[in-house]
């Protein structure tokens, strides 16, 4: 589904440490998103802050289900620089197999997850007058402005890792897949922070876990994907070793 690197029309025209730099370049962008945990969260005030309630903050960090497949992706194509085709043919189907697996997992729960958190605070929000207390209490004052400059400086690294990719091979925007992917990740951002500017400050904690639930489908999807195309490589790297054998 995705281009390889070990090609020798691609390899010819590969700019290697253009393509290093934009690998490294989401490795730093899926750190980012993970690490958004610790300072995008609504912060429980009051009475509130007693609770042990699972915070809203999702969306970004969701992200990173989706980006971490693509910097898989790409970690795949980089090992076609170092290893020999037939022992990379082998590696990729199964690394392929189950990093899928592992990730379409994940985003289930994870969406269950997101769906529960927002299931909750809807009610809270719906149960006048002491419920709506409570949902403002614990997820009213969700930081609109700390999110959107994650969402902006995350944005802007993808950006520039599409050109630093593009420059170090032209061949990558031929690869449908390999764009598809790409194109998912920038529109689940722009997904993300339309959300987060559509509603008044105080229900950004709502749109927050609809836009998580968004993000975990379209990376269930993918995995999805990734999982299916996965067994044919499979088949094939069994098939040549039973005709060496």
């Amino acid at each position: 589904m995705f281009c390889q690197l070990g090609d020798p029309a691609v390899l010819d025209k590969l700019r290697t440490p253009l393509f290093i730099f934009a690998l490294l370049l989401l490795l730093v962008i899926v750190l980012v998103e993970l690490g958004s945990m610790a300072w995008v969260a609504a912060e429980p005030t009051g009475s509130a802050a007693a609770y042990d309630l699972a915070t809203p903050g999702l969306g970004i960090p969701y992200l990173a289900l989706l980006d971490g497949l693509l910097l898989f992706t790409l970690v795949l194509m980089a090992l076609s620089l170092v290893l020999p085709p037939r022992i990379h043919g082998r590696i990729q189907g199964i690394a392929t197999l189950i990093v899928a697996l592992l990730v379409l997992l994940g985003a289930i729960v994870l969406i269950i997850t997101a769906i529960g958190l927002l299931v909750m605070m809807v009610s809270l929000l719906l149960a006048v007058p002491f419920g709506t207390l409570a949902y403002l209490a614990a997820f009213g004052s969700f930081p609109v402005g700390t999110a959107q400059g994650t969402l902006a400086t995350v944005m802007f690294l993808k950006l520039v890792c599409v050109v630093t990719l593009v420059l170090a091979q032209q061949r990558f925007v031929e690869n449908k897949g390999l764009v598809l992917i790409v194109l998912s990740s920038l529109l689940a951002n722009v997904v993300i922070g339309f959300l987060y500017a559509l509603v008044p400050g105080f229900l950004v904690s709502i749109t927050d876990g609809i836009g998580a639930i968004i993000v975990g489908i379209l990376a269930a999807i993918w995995a999805l994907v990734l999982l299916v195309g996965a067994i044919p490589a499979i088949i094939k790297a069994l098939r040549v070793d039973r005709a060496l054998a």
